[in-house]
């Protein structure tokens, strides 16, 4: 009896679902061609224990039929973590919003006591009333495990920038939402809307896990309308989240250090390393490099790991000295891709991180828009039926010699109103 016994065992084994370490979703929404049809392309981040696994999104609501994807390619992984990216194009008959769900099980054991994972993205893609187009969402990405030492305060600024400019917060998962299963938060973190998590030190001095499962989205700084294909709107305050996005990721606290400066034991990131939430400008097909320097005296730097896009490649030239090299492809113009990274450190067998640090890249971004705000009136005797070209040139001089560039276009309304619009400048 003992051999049936094992078989069935070993089948079990087998045939769990892999260790789930948190995940990551953004999207890009193209422009509504005429047909009113919208093309949205969907990139996550899947972690696991090791590389090799993959998981499928469900799609709820105005789901269209996927005319592209990727299958899901490795990032970057270190001794206990591999993390992958995949992506999606789908082509949805209209501009309506739909909802993708990440969920199976099962998480590490953890503190929390999370078993199972659940991840929601909430995808808004009607035409926004500011900028004439559907929208995109947050972006941000992380590493598969953030790393902290028990004995040392120390803060994760995640990485919240938003293309069409609004305000970008976070919070934890909700659970009368069913955003995760459960979503109860780590006790050792504390989290601001402005997505930076803050570690309290604790009395442990062992390995502690906890899964962290938190929730990102896009507040406009201005009141705006939503309006869908067939007319129809929808009002946006400051106070609504326009779309939503899971940001999933295990935390390991460690066992305590001598010392919790940076460059002893923890490394400490040194010029010309970029800031936190730098903006790096790109153009396609042109390798972006983002060189990155670090030191720890008391301890010894083994690696740098990153989250970005699956075909950025990592070098080193020395201890504590790396490289993220990316070529945007042609189908990436006009998109912003996160880079996220640490540089890790053993001591004593233990592995510590350094600071979290994360850029933004834009890809060949549009001019910078400029509005000019005029409060002007006119009083003429000239018919507007008769003389409106003349009453057109008249204006338009008058807006130049208040400071609008000479390149600029003016057309008088029938409703009495003034359009101006600029036109490309004289070449030369």
């Amino acid at each position: 009896m003992l051999l049936p016994v094992l078989l069935l065992l070993l089948l079990v084994s087998r045939t769990q679902a892999p260790h789930f370490y948190g995940t990551i979703m953004t999207y890009y929404s193209n422009e509504t061609p005429a047909d009113g049809s919208v093309s949205v392309i969907l990139r996550y981040k899947l972690n696991y224990v090791s590389c090799g696994y993959s998981q499928s999104w469900v799609c709820n609501g105005n789901c269209g039929t996927a005319t592209q994807s990727l299958s899901v390619q490795d990032v970057d992984q270190s001794s206990d973590w591999c993390q992958r990216e995949g992506i999606v194009t789908r082509l949805v008959p209209n501009n309506s919003p739909l909802q993708l769900v990440l969920a199976s099980s099962s998480w590490p054991t953890n503190i929390n006591k999370i078993i199972s994972w659940r991840a929601v993205t909430n995808v808004e893609l009607r035409k926004r009333s500011d900028n004439n187009k559907p929208n995109t969402s947050p972006q941000t990405t992380i590493l598969s495990v953030m790393r902290v030492p028990s004995n040392c305060q120390r803060n994760i600024n995640l990485l919240a920038f938003d293309p069409d400019g609004d305000e970008v917060k976070c919070r934890y998962g909700n659970d009368s939402l069913s955003e995760c299963n459960p979503c109860t938060p780590p006790s050792v973190l504390s989290l601001s809307s402005s997505c930076t998590l803050s570690f309290t030190p604790t009395t442990t001095n062992n390995t502690e896990t906890y899964a962290v499962q938190l929730v990102m989205e896009d507040f406009p700084k201005q009141t705006i309308n939503l309006t869908h294909t067939n007319g129809s709107q929808e009002v946006k305050t400051t106070n609504d989240a326009i779309s939503k996005i899971p940001v999933q990721f295990l935390l390991k606290v460690v066992p305590s250090i001598p010392f919790c400066t940076e460059g002893l034991y923890l490394p400490r990131f040194l010029p010309p390393t970029p800031d936190n939430r730098a903006q790096i400008i790109a153009k396609v097909n042109q390798t972006v490099e983002i060189p990155i320097m670090a030191e720890a005296t008391q301890s010894t730097i083994t690696e740098l790991l990153f989250s970005g896009p699956y075909n950025v490649v990592k070098s080193t030239s020395g201890s504590g000295s790396f490289t993220l090299k990316w070529t945007p492809s042609n189908q990436e113009s006009g998109q912003s891709h996160s880079i996220c990274f640490v540089v890790q450190a053993s001591y004593s067998s233990i592995l510590y991180q350094s600071e979290l640090r994360c850029v933004a890249v834009l890809i060949d971004p549009p001019p910078p828009r400029f509005v000019y705000f005029l409060n002007l009136k006119i009083s003429t005797t000239m018919s507007l039926e008769k003389n409106k070209e003349i009453i057109e040139k008249l204006i338009k001089d008058e807006l130049i010699k208040r400071g609008l560039p000479s390149h600029i276009s003016v057309s008088l309304l029938s409703n009495g109103s003034v359009k101006v619009s600029t036109t490309a400048p004289p070449s030369g």
